[in-house]
């Protein structure tokens, strides 16, 4: 039908234009290796990106050429974040924690042309510089020193004319920027984000009842930029100009909460362990809490225990959980409260919180059972997928991983889940972490947050290990908090009334730390290797 409405690309461009023409003043400060401060505004940033986009098509950037970045959380990331898509490319963020050889692989895989570098990262380039072939590397003197004359001076060249070479005109369903996952089984795979996709993100994330990122927020993404698109925070706080703070890579307890008092930040997102940490030391120093703003913390990446939740409160912070994955872009659900449960008893509105959330707008959930589509009951569980305008339609390149991928269009998350009558998710664990002892399935998941619930304990994973009889068993390792003591029969005790009796673990092993993967999981097949040969006996 004629006379409807415009045809506007959904891109980038427009935001990019958006935070300089409406909050031209607005501040991005981002925390250097040395702790001091860099301060910059918006039209700043809107000048500074549009220089890099065009010293890149004057380079010969084309449409969907990759540019791979390999920085932590600051400004010029925020930079590259638009500069590149805006120019017709694809921003490539790289997971300066993976393995060398696993980010040899993923350049290589992606046909990266440029890599945009920070100085105090290229020790690290130097183990796989010579296991790729990239056009150029562009050297951020992030720390402030010289950049080697080998490399590309990104200061030089933003500093550099670049008449005639303007923005092209992008479609939305041009890809925009590329991850890959983390790998932790089999060979990371890359996820190819279109404009349209990041844009209703953003959108999505503006909203009351998801992370309602606003003008009037001081927003700090802990989470990686360089993992599932630091969960859309640096997108969503420039498009309604926020004002924004990077940490840089200072990402000790005390250097955040130094942060957030410093700053006044109202907004924070980080997987689980960074949150710990931040409780660990509140706890040893309660009087840091009141000199803090009221915040509210986005916490995903992997489950938060319910007693996570409990004690942040009592700091002033409200937690919100909420899941997804690089395939999702990366949010999928986001916990709040509807209206109605409110006034629900403590321990259930607590409960609830620490579900994973309402599915986001657009987003459609389901869980397949061994019988089929399972009903929304709380109670039946199986394996959640999901579709929706940010969900991945297929992996870059990579044909042998399309059995992800339902026959009707839905994407297997690999967790499972269970979905309650009122549209709260809750997982229960990875496909691949359920243990099946005599038959039967435990949930490692439910284990762990019971376990982190008892005082003595700062941290807990639960993995099967080989067992003569059953097939498999659980086995918990625990890290104590510092300065608590707790036994293998205070914690079996801890758990008896908390769970059925064969689920309780045949052994606890007490270690310093737990093995977390690059972007902050649990590393549990790390973990089942080295207790492969554990036995109630030894």
């Amino acid at each position: 039908m004629d006379g409807t409405m415009m045809r506007f690309p959904l891109t980038l461009t427009p935001i990019l234009e958006r935070c300089a023409q409406l909050f031209p003043t607005e501040e991005i400060a981002s925390r250097r290796p040395d702790g001091s401060m860099h301060r910059y505004t918006y039209a700043d940033f809107h000048r500074r990106t549009h220089a890099l986009a065009r010293a890149l098509l004057q380079r010969g950037l084309q449409r969907s050429d990759r540019v791979a970045t390999f920085m932590w959380n600051h400004y010029a990331h925020l930079e590259s974040y638009f500069a590149i898509p805006c120019a017709g490319g694809v921003v490539h963020t790289l997971n300066l924690r993976l393995h060398p050889d696993d980010l040899a692989y993923i350049i290589n895989h992606a046909g990266d042309r440029w890599l945009i570098i920070d100085d105090v990262l290229l020790p690290l380039f130097e183990k796989f510089r010579d296991k790729i072939n990239v056009e150029g590397v562009i050297v951020v003197p992030y720390s402030g020193a010289s950049v080697p004359s080998t490399y590309i001076d990104y200061e030089e060249l933003l500093r550099q004319r670049q008449p005639g070479a303007e923005l092209p005109v992008l479609g939305e369903d041009e890809a925009a920027e590329m991850c890959f996952t983390s790998g932790t089984t089999g060979k990371p795979k890359g996820v190819v984000y279109s404009h349209r996709a990041l844009v209703l993100h953003a959108f999505a994330a503006t909203m009351a009842d998801t992370l309602a990122i606003s003008q009037r927020d001081i927003v700090l993404p802990i989470v990686p930029m360089f993992h599932a698109n630091a969960w859309g925070v640096p997108h969503a706080a420039t498009m309604v100009g926020a004002r924004q703070i990077f940490p840089g890579s200072r990402l000790d307890p005390e250097s955040i909460l130094d942060l957030f008092e410093r700053e006044r930040v109202t907004m924070s997102a980080g997987v689980p362990t960074i949150w710990l940490g931040v409780l660990d030391y509140l706890e040893k120093d309660p009087e840091r809490a009141k000199r803090l703003p009221q915040m509210r913390l986005l916490c995903g990446g992997a489950a938060a225990p319910e007693t996570l939740i409990r004690k942040l409160d009592k700091f002033g912070f409200h937690m919100i959980h909420a899941w997804g994955m690089t395939e999702t872009t990366p949010l999928a659900t986001v916990n709040f409260i509807k209206r109605g449960l409110e006034s629900s008893d403590e321990d259930r509105l607590y409960a609830t919180r620490s579900a994973q959330g309402l599915p986001g707008p657009f987003v459609d959930l389901r869980v397949r059972a061994r019988d089929g589509i399972a009903a929304w009951d709380g109670k039946t569980a199986g394996e959640l997928e999901i579709r929706g305008p940010w969900i991945a339609a297929s992996y870059f390149n990579n044909s042998d991983a399309s059995d992800r991928w339902t026959d009707d269009g839905w994407f297997r998350t690999g967790d499972v889940a269970t979905i309650d009558p009122n549209g709260y998710v809750r997982l229960t664990d990875r496909v691949k972490d359920l243990i099946k002892s005599g038959g039967e399935w435990i949930s490692s998941v439910e284990l762990e947050s019971h376990l982190m619930a008892h005082p003595a304990v700062r941290e807990a994973a639960v993995v099967s290990v080989p067992h003569p009889k059953w097939l498999e068993r659980p086995l918990a390792v625990i890290v104590v908090r510092e300065g608590a003591k707790a036994t293998a029969d205070e914690l079996r005790l801890h758990l008896e009334s908390k769970v059925a009796r064969w689920w309780l673990p045949d052994g606890y092993v007490f270690v310093d730390a737990i093995p977390h993967t690059s972007t902050g999981k649990v590393f549990k097949s790390e973990l089942r290797e080295r207790y492969k040969d554990w036995s109630a006996e030894t």
